[in-house]
């Protein structure tokens, strides 16, 4: 592909996955890694993200309703996405067959089917303790073995009750953490430095621009409307996931 063609195909990538994650707070990290694996290795992808996903879920976070509050209740899963994905550095550079993309296209058909039924997910109370942190460890080795951030955490987030705005700041916090945790991974296998994150930086210009739109769009939306939005996406993005580890 020539220089500008994939310029094109590059920004066109980041300014739809900036707008799905502006409408339903999530997305910028699958659709990319998916779509940019087209025409690079899923290492590279990932390393391209780093810029935007921690500039798209910063403003995820700062826009959102309480940020102590749930940083407070979520810090054992966050501190649990650490550690898996350290776990699991260097897991992305040695997926070869697609395998761990496909499962994890499968998984969020499921839980999107599962939601757009109507079948609520909820976690007791009692249960966060223990819970938090094995889901985080557990999207920590699926961030460091696929590059997308959304299994299990993205259930267990919804599953806790949250309302539609608290619900995008907790996915943007908690996509933040996955993204600084994978680049330290990305930095000592080699596929992050200077030259690839100025590249990284400059894609996130397109992945502000469709963010902005999409979120103009959740704003006025009801939250019936989002919920539903919200399934169909993760239908649409696991389909996607599939279909691209299949072909």
């Amino acid at each position: 592909m020539e220089n500008l063609q994939l310029i094109a195909f590059i920004a066109g990538t980041f300014l739809l996955a900036g707008f799905v994650k502006g409408v339903i707070g999530l997305g910028l990290p699958t659709i990319a890694v998916g779509i940019l694996g087209v025409v690079m290795a899923p290492a590279q992808a990932a390393a391209l993200l780093v810029v935007p996903n921690l500039i798209t879920n910063g403003w995820q976070i700062a826009t959102g309703p309480g940020l102590k509050a749930i940083v407070s209740r979520l810090w054992p899963m966050l501190a649990g996405i650490c550690l898996g994905t350290w776990a699991g550095a260097g897991l992305l550079e040695q997926q070869k067959t697609g395998s761990a993309t496909l499962w994890l296209g499968i998984a969020l058909v499921l839980y999107a089917l599962v939601g757009l039924k109507a079948a609520k997910l909820q976690v007791p109370p009692s249960a966060e303790g223990w819970l938090a942190p094995v889901i985080g460890i557990a999207t920590g080795i699926a961030t460091a073995a696929t590059g997308v951030f959304v299994l299990p955490a993205v259930p267990y987030l919804q599953a806790l009750g949250l309302d539609k705005d608290e619900l995008v700041q907790a996915l943007g916090l908690s996509f933040i953490i996955s993204t600084l945790a994978l680049s330290v991974g990305l930095l000592g296998n080699g596929a992050l430095d200077a030259t690839v994150a100025w590249h990284s930086a400059l894609a996130l210009l397109p992945a502000l621009a469709g963010m902005a739109v999409g979120t103009m769009i959740r704003n006025r939306i009801s939250a019936k409307t989002f919920k539903l939005c919200f399934f169909a996406g993760l239908l649409a993005l696991g389909g996607y996931l599939v279909l691209r580890a299949a072909a």
